[in-house]
């Protein structure tokens, strides 16, 4: 009995010590990939890009919507502005037209009536004047000088 235990306890002994071995390969096998790892300069300057190329998607996809926002509020504001500013415009029409008198009104509405009936003229003699405005200032800017 006494042999068959101490051959049990061999056998016992040598399965342990197997399970052992093979234990210490697989953490040997992990380390050795663990410092390969640390020596892949190449596959960490990979990772690090990829990293900062995921950051700065991110980054860009918030710009985005931040931009979205601002347009947003812009139109929004943009509309309460062009609001106001019509109803004033109207308002205004309103007081001059209040305040002018019936003949003054019916003249400048014969004037513009006119004035659409014959835009070319029109144009034509506002280009003379403001051709002739800008000669007579150059004219007089050149006689002071001297």
């Amino acid at each position: 009995m006494n042999h068959r235990t101490q051959g049990d306890k061999t056998a016992n002994d040598l399965g342990e010590l197997r399970e052992q071995a093979e234990h210490t390969r697989d953490e040997l096998g992990r380390t050795v990939e663990a410092l390969a790892a640390k020596a892949d300069v190449k596959a960490q300057a990979g990772e690090k890009v990829a990293e900062a190329r995921e950051k700065a998607a991110v980054a860009t996809e918030r710009a985005k919507e931040k931009a979205v926002v601002a347009a947003d509020l812009v139109k929004e504001k943009t509309a309460v502005v062009t609001d106001r500013a019509r109803e004033k415009a109207a308002q205004a029409a309103d007081l001059v037209q209040e305040k002018t008198p019936d003949p003054v009104l019916e003249k400048a509405g014969v004037v513009a009536h006119k004035a659409k009936a014959n835009r070319t003229p029109l144009v034509a003699v506002v280009a003379a004047l403001a051709g002739f405005l800008l000669v007579r200032r150059i004219v007089r800017g050149r006689r002071g000088r001297r």
